[in-house]
């Protein structure tokens, strides 16, 4: 688990709680229902009409991911590659076909059992990249909801604030009450921002990096796969798939081993 999203949400709210603080001001004061209902209402309303009622659900179905979304290290997914690769030149490809029973992840299982089952290179190639690209498109969709909240929460924040503002207008006969409802009309542009900023386009950038990362993972793994079938040479396999990672990704010892 990536614990990236939950420690930059905390530290983000901590330092404005922190500058409340610091201000003299109290969280309660910011802490209103009526803006905040409109703000998030209004939002996630305003998101599921530009979209569909699926891509609504699949949209908050996907934000556990961004929580707890696993990042695979690459070299743990050299070192899968290059052990099929050795077993299948000791006992053949098709004894590849046990390790699709044992393995745990779709994609990979599914190129096992294609290349066990004899399936032509060529149409294995599309076939997993024709599965990544649905996979990366549908990862988007997520993204780019939680995007266009990130666009509409200021704009809805705003309305609130013009709203409450007319609200002060008709009140102008009690000029004592003023300062607290204009202080509090601006409440809702606040929780626009705060909402934007803290959580919508974060989650949506969170969400798009996970998707960028396993679309990394299961090229890795295709470019592996189809290498295993052509009867690669273990080693040169391995180094060949080192090659493709950057080398911050890698452990420094194998790095180091691919630059010589």
């Amino acid at each position: 688990m990536d614990f990236a999203t939950i420690i930059g949400i905390v530290l983000a709210f901590g330092s404005l709680y922190a500058m409340i603080k610091l201000e003299g001001a109290h969280v309660e004061a910011l802490l209103l229902p009526a803006p905040i209902i409109l703000v998030l209402g209004a939002t996630i309303a305003v998101g599921l009409a530009g979209g569909t009622l699926k891509d609504f659900i699949r949209s908050f179905k996907a934000v556990p991911k961004a929580f707890k979304g696993k990042v695979v290290p690459a070299q743990e997914i050299i070192d899968q590659v290059v052990a099929l690769a050795e077993k299948a030149r000791s006992e053949g490809l098709l004894a590849l076909d046990q390790e699709a029973s044992a393995t745990d992840d779709p994609f990979m299982r599914r190129a096992l059992q294609n290349i066990a089952d004899g399936t032509d290179a060529e149409e294995l190639r599309m076939l997993l990249e024709d599965e990544i690209a649905t996979k990366t498109q549908a990862d988007r969709t997520a993204s780019k909801f939680f995007q266009g909240l990130g666009g509409y929460a200021p704009t809805v924040g705003i309305i609130g604030t013009v709203v409450s503002l007319t609200h002060v207008l008709e009140n102008l006969s009690t000029p004592d009450h003023l300062g607290p409802m204009i202080a509090a009309a601006f409440v809702a542009t606040l929780w626009g921002l705060l909402t934007a900023n803290f959580l919508w386009l974060p989650l949506a950038t969170r969400l798009r990096r996970i998707s960028e990362l396993e679309a990394d993972r299961m090229t890795l793994l295709m470019e592996g796969m189809l290498a295993v079938q052509a009867g690669s040479q273990p080693r040169l396999l391995g180094e060949r798939l080192r090659a493709m990672v950057p080398a911050h990704d890698l452990p420094r010892a194998a790095s180091a081993s691919a630059a010589a």
